[in-house]
């Protein structure tokens, strides 16, 4: 029974408090006591505020027995990223260089929005060391594992919040994303993970990695991921970059499908290297779209790989953000990630500048691209998950942790993308789908994947955990 409600979507969730079948305070419990169980197996949280969440659920039982709730998510168990902000608990952004002993004041944007819709925050979820990882694991809070199978990791950076929903330790989950970190993990834990259009979500304090990160949903459903966005992608001033708000719905109009629409199917990007079974779970995955009356060609979008001049601009925002990190505070730091920080020394301006106009000349290309084209469909990941301990699957060692082919490409041109679960391999690692929205699109794509979603369901399907 505990897992059952648990496992409830938002959705459910607020139509039994509203009929009186279930209180928050039995959600939270039940979310609180799935966290307890498989915390030494997965690692999912870094902190957990019990007595908070609990006092904040009997608040919300208190509001729906009075007919009274607050918000569109009155009740509903939420995790929080270690990277957002949030009032009252330490934000360490998995660093041990980050000092837990100072004043926690504020909420970033999305947590103030939670809070004012009644959402039900749990606590912390991990992050790799200030998430510069496509893995989840930190010298602070140690290895992060699958739900799936906890051999494997659930990727990143947004791992902890992938697992945590994944295994039911919340309803909801706040991620974020420049370069993959929301659709990786999304893959990797079978779980829905969409990362909006570039300033759809207020963002505060500003991230260092500037415009190629954005703020958003991990749910079990695109429903709760729509009803999600709806809430937090509501303006904040401190934002002086976010897109002008217009208090539109991402719940209207999701279920109209996507009849008529003309999507690109491109299974390499014209230049990824691609797991064939991945490839091949894609592959069949895709043909729901034209039993959904979309009109579906398999046609690459036509530019090169930008991972050389994403390095540069990555490099680059490294340097200025860590510029006064001194030697004995990287030595604290994972290997890695310092490795990262030493290289990123000494970037020089013209580069950097040179790879911001390749940068305009992508997106325009896109821009184009979609006047003929509504999405873009694939893989959302080249490979499926692989095992803890490695910030690379062993088939491509030389690579850097960063050089996930489907996914940052995306936040170059800061279009709206999302990781679908769409099947699984012969072992039972989660497959993900990723669709491309055109600028500012993150309405079409929801209802995409939504009508997907639809056709092949994929929340009923959870992980076995040995110790449950």
């Amino acid at each position: 029974m505990t897992e059952d409600l648990a496992y409830l979507s938002a959705g459910d969730l607020i139509a039994r408090y509203r009929d009186g079948s279930l209180s928050p305070v039995e959600a939270t419990r039940a979310t609180l006591d799935r966290i307890t169980a498989l915390h030494d197996v997965l690692n999912a949280y870094c902190l957990v505020d019990e007595d908070a969440a609990m006092a904040a659920a009997r608040t919300a039982e208190d509001r729906w027995r009075r007919g009274e709730p607050i918000g569109r998510l009155d009740g509903v168990p939420t995790s929080i990223k270690d990277i957002v902000v949030t009032r009252g608990w330490p934000t360490l952004r998995g660093s041990k260089t980050i000092d837990p002993d100072q004043k926690w004041n504020d909420d970033a944007p999305p947590v103030a929005r939670l809070r004012e819709h009644g959402a039900v925050l749990l606590g912390k979820t991990t992050t790799p060391e200030f998430a510069m990882k496509g893995v989840t694991d930190s010298p602070l809070t140690g290895i992060t594992r699958n739900p799936w199978n906890p051999d494997l990791t659930p990727g990143g950076s947004s791992g902890g919040a992938g697992a945590a929903v994944a295994a039911g330790m919340c309803a909801l989950g706040v991620g974020t994303d420049a370069g993959g970190s929301i659709r990786i993990p999304a893959s990797f834990c079978g779980v829905f993970g969409l990362k909006p259009s570039h300033g759809r979500v207020p963002v505060w304090p500003p991230t260092p990695f500037g415009t190629f990160a954005s703020t958003g949903p991990m749910t079990r459903t695109v429903a709760d991921a729509a009803l999600m966005l709806s809430v937090i992608a509501e303006p904040d001033a401190r934002d002086w970059n976010a897109l002008p708000h217009d208090w539109r719905d991402f719940c209207d109009g999701l279920d109209d499908g996507i009849a008529g629409f003309r999507i690109a199917y491109s299974p390499t990007l014209g230049y990824a290297d691609v797991d064939a079974e991945v490839a091949g779970v894609v592959e069949a995955a895709v043909e729901a779209f034209t039993g959904l009356g979309a009109r579906l060609e398999r046609r690459d979008p036509g530019f090169a790989d930008p991972a050389p001049f994403w390095h540069v601009l990555f490099r680059g925002l490294t340097a200025f953000a860590f510029k006064d990190m001194p030697d004995d505070i990287l030595a604290l730091m994972d290997p890695m990630v310092a490795d990262k920080i030493r290289a990123s020394r000494g970037q020089d301006l013209e580069t950097y500048l040179e790879a911001e106009r390749r940068r305009a000349e992508l997106g325009a290309h896109m821009k184009a691209f979609h006047e003929t084209c509504d999405l873009l469909v694939t893989p959302a990941t080249a490979v499926a998950a692989f095992p803890v301990g490695r910030s690379t699957p062993d088939r491509t060692p030389e690579r850097d942790a960063t050089e996930w082919p489907f996914s940052l490409p995306f936040n170059l041109t800061r279009q709206p993308a999302c990781s679908v679960p769409c099947g699984f391999t012969a072992d039972g690692r989660p497959v993900g789908l990723q669709i491309v929205g055109p600028a500012h699109g993150d309405r079409t794509v929801l209802q995409a994947a939504r009508a997907f979603e639809m056709a092949r369901p994929w929340a009923g399907r959870r992980p076995v955990l040995a110790t449950i």
